[in-house]
């Protein structure tokens, strides 16, 4: 479920004291609307810089998601904004990363930023995920979602996966940045162009405009053919689950953006993922400023 947003003010006392220290001269302060995992969302101007930060009680599962954000970011330079430092005292666990001024991605057919977002995904298939910090496994997270238990071994492998690569979740700035990696997975090289795939048909693109857009990335063109076919089942199977019968806003926002390009034989099912994952961007929550 979603949290309500907060401001600076509105934190312990000893927290803002301990933010104080690691950010020095807080110049101003401004809110922003950046999901609904973290109540506090800020851009902290300094005298040594800006700062995107969040922040959320040490309480429930969200609190392992924002740890692995901190964890992960070493390992993504040029990547991700860089985590600078955080703060978990009194109850709340609050991170600083840099502050990039950019703009959400475009996905719609024809944008320019698809090649700057290609070049993204190209670098972190080569990124091996570190040993030390515990990640969710691809064919855990799908096995509820194959038609066979034998499909689940195309998903493993040990590649560094961001598996939410709604346009939300990508700046563009100088470059093409990934944000929000509570979800980084462990999987097959290939995975994460396979989800880049479904965004793109949710925002306008046909399944084979798409997987057009995709051959730029080798871990897509060296993908089995046998696995993408699993994949586009089990996500026509996880996108029905979401947007079905009693389906909820939170539980909507609680789920990643997730599917993959269509083979020839499941093209009967493109129409209906395609329908199914563009009503969840609509009804979704974007990132937008707070007034």
């Amino acid at each position: 479920m979603g949290s309500e947003p907060i401001t600076l003010k509105n934190l312990p006392r000893t927290v803002r004291a301990t933010i104080a220290a690691k950010a020095g001269l807080v110049t101003a302060v401004e809110a922003i609307e950046a999901g609904h995992n973290s109540p506090l969302s800020l851009r902290l101007t300094t005298a040594t810089g800006q700062f995107f930060v969040k922040g959320l009680r040490d309480e429930g599962g969200r609190l392992a998601t924002q740890r692995r954000e901190y964890e992960i970011s070493p390992y993504l330079r040029g990547l991700a904004p860089a985590a600078r430092w955080r703060v978990w005292v009194d109850g709340w666990y609050v991170i600083a990363f840099d502050y990039i001024d950019g703009r959400t991605a475009a996905y719609h057919p024809g944008s320019s930023d698809l090649p700057l977002v290609a070049t993204l995904l190209h670098r972190l298939s080569s990124v091996t995920p570190p040993e030390d910090i515990e990640l969710r496994l691809a064919e855990q997270r799908l096995a509820g979602y194959v038609t066979s238990p034998a499909d689940l071994a195309h998903f493993a492998g040990n590649t560094l996966l961001h598996t939410d690569l709604n346009p939300h979740n990508v700046l563009i700035a100088d470059r093409a940045y990934l944000v929000d990696w509570g979800w980084a997975t462990r999987g097959a090289a290939w995975l994460d162009a396979a989800y880049w795939v479904i965004c793109l048909i949710a925002e306008g693109h046909t399944p084979d405009q798409a997987e057009a857009v995709a051959q730029s990335l080798p871990a897509w063109r060296t993908a089995p053919r046998d696995g993408v076919t699993a994949f586009a089942n089990a996500s026509v199977n996880l996108w029905r689950e979401i947007n079905g019968p009693g389906a909820t806003p939170g539980r909507k926002r609680c789920s990643t953006l997730q599917g993959a390009g269509l083979p020839t034989a499941f093209r009967d099912q493109s129409a209906r993922l395609g329908s199914l994952v563009a009503e969840y961007v609509r009804t979704r929550p974007h990132h937008r400023k707070v007034d």
